[in-house]
């Protein structure tokens, strides 16, 4: 099984909620050239320092500005764009890291995992985030159900 799976997660987390986000890269690349300290306001140094080294940043910028709109409707709140950083490991593969009150919006100080997706095309940056959750504790006399992702 993938990564991701019920398999890979133990069969322990459930998936609560959804989100999707989908930008033109053209419209990133318009304000971000109207407005020099957009990118900045938007995104942390490292965010930056990513996007900024590769050969179109502006479609990377879209692709993270995505995934932190779909963060946010995942959660079910707006959060501090400082605080919602979108980094890659080093072969490639996105994840969220919640900073600050962000943590404790998305429920990562209880446990929860975000799991996130992002693409781009020629036009368009789209990304998908799920929000899991461990179960909730029941008491010693209630049987577990497990719940596979």
């Amino acid at each position: 099984m993938g990564r991701g799976s019920g398999e890979a997660l133990g069969n322990t987390m459930t998936v609560t909620s959804i989100g999707l986000d989908i930008i033109e890269i053209e419209r990133v690349r318009r304000a971000l050239a109207r407005q020099p300290r957009l990118a900045a306001r938007l995104f942390t140094s490292d965010e930056r320092a990513y996007c900024d080294g590769r050969a179109d940043p502006a479609s990377h910028y879209s692709a993270r500005f995505a995934a932190k709109e779909a963060v946010a409707k995942a959660v079910g709140h707006h959060l501090r764009w400082q605080e919602v950083e979108i980094v890659s490991d080093r072969r490639g593969r996105p994840s969220v890291t919640f900073l600050g009150e962000s943590a404790a919006w998305a429920g990562v100080t209880r446990g929860a995992r975000c799991l996130l997706s992002l693409t781009h095309s020629r036009d368009y940056a789209a990304a998908v985030v799920v929000m899991l959750s461990p179960p909730p504790s029941l008491p010693e006399d209630e049987p577990t159900r497990s719940v596979l992702v």
